[in-house]
């Protein structure tokens, strides 16, 4: 029996789209819900095209007993992926399942994280210090933001001429290769990410 993935995002949805086929040309996982806070959000349209069912929730839906968190109970997802979702997680549903919620952040945490630092924000952040390098961090979710132990991690080389687009380009590109791997992984072993024993990898 595939193990379920529930997905959370708030924009377009690219890395979405890629999990979700990746998961449906194998046998481990499927994504079995998208869910956005925002209504016209592309993400939604993605998830339908796919045919995976997809539900829009107002903000108070996410903090409430009642809202997403019934949603999450009667599915029982395996695995809780936030992409691109920007909103702060609730401990109401981190309570609920515990070591089963992650996320995919735009760089090397623990630099540029936080409120506030997510997608091109990021990538100016990193062209105007002129860092040479940036990449992807998977981390578990916990109440504060990008603060979760982390699972893998992944860099990039960059250049004086980087601008904040061909930084987005090249670190949209290790998201699609790795996240759904990392994810894969984190199925078929949990045991072997412990949230409290997980040391960053670097690749």
């Amino acid at each position: 029996m595939k193990k379920r993935i529930v997905i959370f995002a708030s924009g377009s949805g690219t890395n979405t789209q890629n999990l979700i086929q990746y998961f449906q040309q194998g046998e481990v996982a499927e994504v079995v819900l998208v869910l956005s806070n925002k209504k016209d959000a592309k993400v939604l349209e993605r998830a339908k095209n796919l045919n995976v069912k997809s539900l829009h929730f107002v903000k108070d839906a996410l903090f409430s007993e009642n809202g997403v968190l019934k949603i999450l109970q009667e599915v029982q997802p395996n695995l809780i992926v936030l992409a691109g979702f920007l909103l702060k997680f609730p401990e109401v549903i981190l309570k609920e399942f515990p070591h089963k919620v992650i996320n995919i952040h735009p760089a090397l945490l623990p630099k540029y994280g936080g409120k506030g630092m997510y997608g091109r924000h990021v990538h100016e952040a990193v062209v105007a210090n002129m860092e040479r390098e940036t990449g992807i961090t998977v981390h578990y979710v916990n109440e504060h933001y990008d603060e979760g132990a982390v699972i893998f991690q992944k860099s990039v080389s960059l250049s004086e001429e980087d601008t904040p687009q061909t930084v987005a380009q090249k670190v949209q590109q290790l998201e699609y290769v790795h996240f759904p791997k990392v994810i894969e992984e984190l199925l078929l072993n949990p045991k072997t990410h412990s949230a409290t024993h997980s040391p960053p990898k670097h690749g």
